[in-house]
């Protein structure tokens, strides 16, 4: 962010310093400021109640449900899992939240490349954190942190045998990305294609 803010105030000074066009300087000064306004907003973390617990799988993030289908997943599960598909755009806030309640019982990085997110390919080819939680009582959710065309970086806090408690802060990633969850095959699924839901207070599913 304080890297956003220098090159913009750079930038403003350059245009109000050595451009005297007033028709083409205000309007590059207004556009730059509002960028400025758009990378506070992006990386706030909100304060929203949290809705999970070791029962309920809430939304690592904000975003649209994408994709809901029965998949086979073969790098730590190694069994099939409901995934749920989650997309962030620019304007979505991408800080992201722990899911359950529970113990991290895994956790890597895979670098990889930078498609669009919402493609089907990027959840295996894309640049990506996989991170499993153990519920109490044995259940393991897993959710991916994807990245996406614009996305250059994944944080995640995550520590194998770390005690998570759903609705905290588990990381972000920067700009347009994607999160899939990895849910138990009798969990009941509380959204549907098309849904908005929001990171903390939105439901995924029931386990």
């Amino acid at each position: 962010m304080l890297l956003v803010y220098l090159v913009c105030a750079v930038a403003i000074f350059l245009l109000l310093r050595f451009v005297p066009q007033g028709w083409i300087k205000w309007p590059l000064t207004l556009g730059l400021l509002w960028v400025c306004g758009w990378q506070t907003y992006f990386h706030m973390v909100p304060d929203r109640k949290p809705v999970g617990d070791n029962h309920r799988v809430t939304a690592v993030s904000d975003g649209k449900v994408v994709h809901i289908g029965k998949v086979f997943e073969s790098g730590y599960l190694k069994r099939e899992a409901l995934m749920v598909s989650v997309y962030m755009d620019f304007w979505d806030l991408h800080a992201n939240f722990w899911p359950v309640t529970g113990a991290v019982s895994y956790t890597q990085y895979f670098p990889g490349k930078h498609m669009l997110a919402f493609k089907p390919k990027a959840s295996e080819e894309n640049e990506h954190c996989c991170t499993a939680i153990r519920t109490p009582e044995g259940k393991e959710v897993m959710f991916k942190q994807l990245a996406g065309g614009f996305a250059r970086r994944i944080v995640c806090y995550a520590k194998p045998g770390m005690a998570v408690r759903a609705g905290e802060q588990c990381g972000i990633i920067k700009f347009g990305s994607r999160i899939d969850y990895y849910l138990p095959l009798d969990a009941q699924l509380r959204v549907k294609v098309g849904d908005l839901v929001k990171g903390v207070s939105s439901l995924i599913a029931e386990i």
